[in-house]
Parts: C-alpha cells; structure tokens; sequence
C-alpha cells in the first residue's frame, strides 16, 4: 500500500522535495511556516484513544480551531504585540493549537519545562518578562489562564503580525535554567536537516497501512520533542497519537491500536522496557532464555550483514516484538542522555532500528546515526552532522557545534548573549569521531579526578559496573570517587553480600579497583521524581550531606532486616484495609480474619508489584496473609541470586 497524504506525488521523496521548494519560496517567518503546515487540509493530524473510540482531526479541523482559538485568546489577555505568554501543558491537541494560537496572536510562546521545580520555571517567567500564562493545572505568580477557560470564537482571528520566536527551557539537571531562543528562520534549517534523514534512511519513510504516526511521548516542551518529534513530522503533515497516561501497558496498547510506526525517547525508557522484557523472558524458563541468548549471540555475528541480520530477526524474535509494540514501528530513536549498550543493542536484534540522536536546547537537533549496521548502531554513534550544523573536537575533547540552525540567542540568569552562528558553540560533552561518525562519551563536567590523579568518566565506566543492581552511579566525596549502588531496601543479607562481591569483582574486572575510593548501598533510587537521567550533581550533594539511606552489607543482621519486611506486609496490609498495623498478624487471612475485598485485594496486589518488581499472582486464595506474601518475596528473591 502506498504512503497516504502524498496529494499528486508519487512518493514520500518527492512530496517532500516539492514541499521544501514551496518553504524557499515563502516568505520569513512563522506566518508561511503554519500555512504550508497545514496546508493538507485532508491529511491526518492527531489520533487518540476515549474508550472504545478512535477520536481523529485533520489538519484542516485543528486549522481552523486555532483560528477561532486565537481570536478568543486574544480577547481574553489583549496583551502587547511581543510578549511573551507562558505554555504549562501537558502533550495534547490542545497544546499545539495554543501553541500557534500565542504565534498567530503576535506573542512569544514561552513552552514551560513541567520538570523543572516550581523555583526554576518562576525565575524563566521573570527572565522572559512574560505576562501571561496558560495552563492545564499550575498557578503561577503572573496572570494564569486555564486552558479550558479560553473561549473559542465564532469567527477565526485575522492576524496582522505573527510572534517572531519560540521560546525553549533547557533540561537542566538542577533549578539553573536557561532559556534558548528561536525564530522560523532557525527552524526552517532544522526542517531542511530532516531531509537529509528522509533521504539517506528508507525505513524512516515505512508507513503501515498507508501511515507514518509518531507517538506523543517525548513533551513537546523539549527541544527533542518539539523539533524532532513535532516540527519534523507536523510540517510535513504527518500524524501524532496521543498517549492518554504513561503506564507501561497504556504505552504498548496505544502503539498496537494505533499502529505506531515511530516513537523517540529517552534512554530512560527504552531501559525500563528492555529491563521488562527480559524478566518476562526470564521468568518463562532457562530453556526459553538460553534460547533468546542464542538468538542475540547469532544476531550479533551477522551484524555486518544488514539484509540478513534482519531477515533472521524477523524470524526468531517474531514473538518478542509481538508481546513488546507489534509490527507496525519503523524507526526509534533515544537521546538526551547515554543508553547501555545492551539495551540498544537489544532493540536491534530483535527487528526494531534504534537509533542514537543528539542535540541540545541550545543548538537544535544537529545528527542521527542513519547506518544499517548494527555494530554501528549498537556502538552508540550518532552519526554526521546534519546539513546546516558542523561538528569539532577540542583538545580537551568537548564537542563544539556551530551552524545555522542553532538558537537565536540565549538567556541565562537574566543575561541575553545573542548567538553568532559563526563561532563555535562548547557543548561540554566529551566526544570521538571515529570514520567521520561521532559518539558522545559523556559529560567533561561529570569527570572525577581518581586517586592516581586521572580522570574518570562516569558514562564509561557505569555500565560495566551495574551487577544485580538497580544502578549505579560515580560521585565525588569531595577527594575521590564513590561507587553509590542502589538496591532494594528489602534485600536480604545473603543477597548484599552477593552483590558486593560482584561489584568488587567487575571494579577489578575494569581495572577501577584503586581508583574507587568506597562502594557504598543506599536502598534510595537514582532518579527521583520526573527525572530521566542521572543527576549526579544532585545525588552528589545527596550523599555528602548524609541524606541518602545506605545500606552496610557487613553490618545487617538477617533477622533485623527480616523483621523489617514482615512489619512492611503488614503495613500495606493494615493501609489496603484501613487497620491499624497491630490488628494485622502475620498468620491474619486476609478474607476471613480481616475482612477484606477482591478490590481491597487487588490494589494490595498493585502496591506490593510496585514496591518489589514482582508478579504476584491475582486470584485470591493462593496469597492471603503476610507471612504467605514474605515467603512468596523471599522465594522470588532467592531464585534471583
């Protein structure tokens, strides 16, 4: 089946071609950037899921909401041409024709970064001078408007002067934010740079049944998601499918009922996937998982052989891609921070192409590695610069970018440096290029100097490092580094040991033993909150001011830590049944001595998943009491070690 929305053209190249042409022709600025956006008036723009019904809009319905949307807005705030209007909200329809509505209204739009703390986003209000807000939720200091209150108008807005910049918050890892500018001239390079995919990479234009969909998960607030996932795809009038909550299995059962052909995220996703599928696999059986290592260790050997790499993939992984997203994707893409290499090398393997990308708030997207080889794609590359963006390395290895697609200018503590597109821009990220390809290494500010007074990468040496764990992270004591290793705050004792010893054994194994001042436990998380990548500077801070749980294998007593996860149980149960703890005992059935529910039951059931990283089984009856559900834990963690 042909690609749909094409109009005349016999295909996704020239329809694209044809449409750069007509954005040459235009005129500057965001005015020409929405028409020609919208001007496949039939083509499908948005999808998402109410119950059992697909509700749809074309991009002739959004057109003309946001016409009438912006007349209303413009109502309501009447504020000066230029200024800047805050956008709080989550992904949605909505979000994009707001967006446009503040363009088309003569404003800035001022995309608010919903991870930030409520500090940083008051300080990028004050920093902007914006007079305004919209809002799905949040109130701030300066005049929020929900966006549920804003009138539609019967009559669509004629505007006289559209804004003139998008306004970016960086995703910084602490309350230090910067704003980044840009304007349509900016973004014109950033769509022409798409074409350079398009043309190079054939599974980025594969369509299932007729349509290229790109799932909303990225925010739009992020360069990522604004430029790669929205601007790339919407200008050339292709469709978006909205995910209605982030849920593990909301995620897989919108991109199987939308038939999602693209998905770009984080490294925090595609990991949490990976770490899911591979304990489904696990817990069907070794044979079952001695034969998917098997499969991975062939599809590595044929790696350099595209066409028959695939083709195995499609056969022996047929089942893993049916129970992960099905067979509609064609291209993924992870960036924003490091990924483990297993994890991409998994996605590959078993018939997906991920993909590593780069860029930054300040500089747009700028590469994607576009190869068919696996061993290049597994080796984390991100490619070549893109058309309008030039690439160079330091002498001290940091990555400079210059080009005409980097932000207009930037503001940061209150202070505007206009950018000059001809000067190098230092990322701060290390690099190498290797073949005219560039991999990123890491953060040059991460870098920890060792006891033998070298420097040591965190991005590097972390993956090796991870064990049985559930992640690890290098930070500075202030004199040498610190392995901190997160664990389950119910682990056993046995298990710890374990641990520590496998720990010590791979520092070796990578010749870090002298380097790693201390391996310390904590039963706290690596990232808290909404935070999708390591914040060391954070979990640094954490652990030299002591606020971080740590955990001494040498120190714990068995009987101690078991007392610790019976009076847990029994916590969760008393909350579930809404008891007082004492009156559960270890031996209490939860049916016939406390009184409970099967929906009592079942969110128990929820809670205890989420607390261990368990399956525990949903008919009642098998699990009833706490002692029942510390030996079912115990089991469990025991076939783990």
């Amino acid at each position: 089946m042909e690609a749909l929305g094409l109009g005349h053209y016999g295909s996704i190249n020239e329809f694209v071609e044809a449409k750069l042409k007509r954005l040459d022709a235009s005129p500057e600025g965001f005015s020409s950037l929405f028409e020609l956006m919208f001007s496949e008036k039939e083509n499908l723009m948005y999808e998402k899921s109410e119950g059992y019904r697909i509700q749809k809009t074309t991009y002739g319905q959004a057109y003309d909401e946001i016409l009438r949307l912006a007349a209303g807005l413009n109502e309501l705030l009447a504020l000066p041409k230029g200024a800047a209007v805050g956008l709080s909200m989550d992904n949605s329809l909505r979000w994009i024709e707001l967006f446009w509505a503040i363009l088309i209204c003569g404003w800035r739009p001022l995309l608010m970064n919903l991870r930030l703390s409520e500090a940083a986003l008051e300080q990028a209000l004050g920093d902007c001078g914006a007079q305004a807000v919209i809002s799905d939720r949040r109130r701030y200091s300066v005049n929020t408007v929900l966006a549920d209150d804003i009138p539609v108008a019967d009559a669509p807005f004629s505007p006289d002067a559209f804004g003139e910049e998008i306004l970016v918050m960086s995703s910084g890892t602490s309350d230090h934010v910067k704003v980044c500018a840009y304007s349509a001239e900016e973004l014109r390079f950033q769509i022409h740079d798409s074409y350079g995919i398009i043309r190079e990479c054939a599974l980025v234009k594969r369509h299932c049944e007729g349509y290229i969909k790109q799932l909303c998960f990225l925010p739009f607030y992020h360069v990522f998601g604004l430029i790669a996932m929205y601007i790339w795809f919407a200008f050339f009038s292709r469709a978006f499918v909205q995910l209605n909550d982030m849920q593990p299995q909301t995620i897989v059962n919108t991109i199987k009922r939308h038939k999602v052909t693209h998905i770009f995220a984080v490294p925090l996703f595609w990991e949490t996937v990976y770490d899911q599928a591979v304990k489904t696999i696990k817990n069907r059986g070794e044979k079952t998982y001695k034969k998917f290592q098997k499969g991975l260790r062939i599809s590595r050997r044929l790696s350099g052989m595209p066409k028959l790499a695939d083709a195995f993939s499609k056969a022996a992984f047929r089942e893993v891609r049916e129970n992960l997203f099905g067979d509609s994707i064609s291209f993924l893409i992870t960036g924003g921070s490091a990924i483990r290499p297993e994890v991409i090398e998994f996605f590959n393997a078993v018939g997906y192409r991920l993909a590593d990308g780069y860029g930054m708030t300040e500089i747009g997207i700028t590469s994607v590695e576009l190869s068919d080889d696996r061993r290049v794609l597994n080796a984390c590359s991100v490619g070549r610069p893109m058309t309008y963006a030039e690439y160079r390395i330091n002498d001290k290895g940091e990555l400079l970018v210059r080009g005409k697609s980097i932000a207009k200018y930037i503001i940061e503590d209150g202070k505007k440096t206009v950018t000059d597109k001809n000067e190098w821009f230092n990322t701060h990220d290390l690099a190498e290029c290797v073949n005219g390809k560039y991999r990123i290494l890491g953060r040059s500010d991460d870098l920890i100097v060792a006891s033998n007074g070298e420097n040591l990468n965190p991005n590097l040496a972390e993956p090796a490092l991870r064990g049985g764990s559930n992640g690890v992270c290098l930070v500075s004591d202030g004199k040498t580094p610190v392995l901190l290793v997160s664990v389950n705050r119910y682990i056993t004792a046995e298990r710890l040991e374990s641990l520590d010893r496998e720990i010590k054994r791979l520092l070796g194994e990578q010749q870090l033993t002298g380097q790693v001042g201390r391996i310390v436990y904590i039963s706290d998380p690596l990232m808290t909150g909404d935070e999708f990548k390591l914040n060391r500077k954070r979990l640094g801070e954490d652990y030299r001011s002591g606020r971080l749980h740590t955990v001494d294998p040498k120190k714990r007593e068995t009987g101690g830590e078991e007392d610790e996860l019976m009076r847990h149980l029994r916590e969760v149960f008393a909350v579930a049944l809404e008891r007082r703890t004492e009156e559960v005992a270890p031996e209490s059935d939860f049916f016939a001595d406390l009184g409970g529910t099967s929906l009592d039951y079942f969110a128990m059931i929820a809670k205890l998943q989420e607390d261990f990283s368990l399956s525990f089984p949903q008919e009642a009856g098998s699990l009833n009491t706490a002692r029942q559900f510390y030996d079912y834990i115990r089991n469990a963690q025991n076939d783990t070690d």
